[in-house]
């Protein structure tokens, strides 16, 4: 079981003070406190990286979190899942970066999805009973 972040998440726990930022900042701990990673897509910080501030910006809260947040690369098995969750949700590659963040916790066995977006990723997760889905909104 993880906890994954996608790209509002990140912008949330990267930016002031909010309701978001401590609902990320709460999971964050409770999966400490419990074992579980934290667990980022690299496609999700492709997606965050643009222009040196922003780019900067998600550098630092990653220097902040070494500890805390994991990158997950795209290696041959997680493409495997990531197509899987496409095929199966009848969708195209214009969600490629939210079927990475299922595919991460479809490949740990299950997990929580921190997002803004609980629509599109609540339809991509859909088939995995382990996979729940928090909006951060």
């Amino acid at each position: 079981m993880i906890v994954a972040l996608d790209s509002e998440a990140l912008t949330a726990l990267a930016g002031p003070d909010s309701g978001a930022k401590r609902r990320v900042r709460r999971a964050m701990e409770a999966a400490a406190r419990t074992g579980h990673e934290v667990v980022v897509p690299t496609l999700v910080l492709a997606e965050l990286y643009r222009g040196a501030g922003r780019s900067q910006l998600v550098d630092a809260l990653l220097a902040r979190h070494e500890e805390a947040i994991a990158c997950r690369d795209t290696d041959r098995n997680l493409a495997r899942f990531v197509g899987a969750v496409l095929h199966t949700a009848g969708v195209g590659s214009e969600y490629i970066v939210d079927a990475h963040v299922v595919a991460i916790a479809a490949e740990a066995g299950g997990g929580m999805l921190l997002t803004s977006d609980a629509e599109d990723l609540g339809r991509l997760a859909a088939p995995y009973r382990s996979i729940l889905v928090e909006p951060l909104t």
